[in-house]
Parts: C-alpha cells; structure tokens; sequence
C-alpha cells in the first residue's frame, strides 16, 4: 500500500469515521490516551472497525508524518451487510451460494479464491473482521479484479453470521479432512453456504458443529492436504456442476 491508502492523526481519522468511509484497520499507539483517544475507540467499536494497539515503531514504519499516534487503514471497496444481501437474494429468486473463508490470512490464497468465485457465480463472500485477511489493493490485484465484482461481508462473529445463513434457509457445507463423507456425494443444489478454514487451523469447531454437511476431498498421494485456494476451487465446481446438471441457474 501507498501513504495514500492511509489517514493519519486522530482527528482526520475520527472526521472519515463519522462521515461514513470504509476503513479496514485502525492502529493505535499504546500509550495513547485522553478523552479524544476514548471517543475514537468507543466510535471505531460501534461502527465494528477492527483496533490494534501498537508500538510507535510500528506506526512510523507506515509512515514518517506526524501520526499523532493513529493511523488508519482505508479499505479498497465498501463492505456489505450480509443481513441486506441473503433476503435480496431470496426475493429475487437467486439460488444462493455464500462462500464463507474461516481465518484465511493469505492474500494471495483469497484473491485467487476470489477470482474462483467470480467466475462461479457465488453471491458473496464472508469474512471476519478480526485475525482474516481484507480486501486491500494487493488483494484485488491477485483477484484479477473480481473483488471489485463481488460483494464482500466483513462479520465481527462468523459463528453468529453462520447461523444466520442457515435460519435463512441456507445448507452450511463445510469443507474438511475431518470428514469420511466424499464431497461429490452432498446435495449442492440447494440455497447454500460453502466455508473453507484456513491451512492451519481449519474451520472453527464452533462452525462445524452447526454444520448441516461435512465434506471431504479424497487425498491419495503423502500429502495430507491440499493448498485452500485448490480445495475451495474443486468445492465450488461440484457446486457449479450439480446446478448445471439439474438446469438450475447459476445466478
């Protein structure tokens, strides 16, 4: 990221916040306090933006400006709600398909997976606000730019997001080597929630415990995985395959 993608000082940065632009991440020095510090953290918490209380070190690596002590982070697009876009979807009789990354941090996996998406006719993506990658410019370059095409939701609580999706009449379909059921054999052609989990950790067992299907990718060669931007990509075929056997609509 260029300064440009970047507000310095606390009032500029309470000024975007209440007039309503899209900040990503906001870093604050840890020692910084006073009542307008106060007022920034309970507005950055109110409007869900994700804090991080740093080292000045860390701030003067953005940049050598006088920060005052905040620096916050703009953000490439604007954020979605996801409680707007699944009844949209319903009235407009979209068949949906909501891909949801559990914990992905790499960039360059989510832009390629985004890309997929794009190209699959997915509705949107969910992503957490907190410990997930964002939609940054490197992450629309790696996209191809397709992250300017579909709508990104970012949650404060994916479990919570999760399980708005099913009471909305969505089947959460999660992809992981936990599972003995082969994902070929799932039904994909209802309205429909796809969670991939980072490499690392995988899906959160919170999320798979309210799973409705547990699907596994067949694995035969020493390694016991597969790279997430690959398994999320043979994820959603299946999907695209099975709606386009039974004539369904993609989108």
């Amino acid at each position: 990221m260029t300064t440009e993608d970047y507000i310095f000082g606390i009032h500029p940065t309470l000024e975007a916040i209440e007039a309503g632009r899209t900040i990503d991440k906001l870093f604050i020095k840890k020692d910084l306090h006073g009542d307008l510090a106060i007022r920034l953290c309970h507005l950055a918490k109110e409007r869900g933006i994700p804090m991080q209380r740093v080292p000045v070190e860390r701030l003067n690596k953005i940049t050598r400006k006088n920060h005052q002590g905040v620096i916050a982070q703009m953000a490439a697009i604007d954020y979605c709600r996801l409680e707007d876009i699944v009844p949209t979807l319903f009235d407009d009789g979209v068949l949906p398909f909501i891909l949801v990354l559990d914990g992905l941090t790499d960039v360059r996996n989510f832009g390629g997976i985004a890309r997929t998406a794009e190209c699959c006719g997915v509705n949107a993506i969910v992503i957490p606000s907190r410990g997930s990658v964002s939609v940054g410019a490197d992450a629309i370059k790696t996209s191809a730019g397709a992250l300017l095409h579909i709508p990104v939701c970012r949650v404060d609580s994916l479990p919570r997001a999760v399980g708005f999706l099913q009471q909305s009449g969505c089947q959460i379909v999660c992809s992981t080597e936990k599972s003995s059921e082969n994902y070929t054999l799932g039904d994909y052609t209802t309205p429909l929630a796809l969670v991939m989990g980072a490499e690392d950790t995988g899906i959160s067992p919170e999320i798979l415990k309210i799973a409705d299907t547990r699907a596994a990718i067949p694995m035969f060669g020493r390694i016991g995985s597969l790279n997430v931007g690959v398994a999320a990509g043979v994820m959603m075929y299946e999907v695209v395959r099975q709606r386009l056997v039974a004539n369904l609509e993609i989108i």
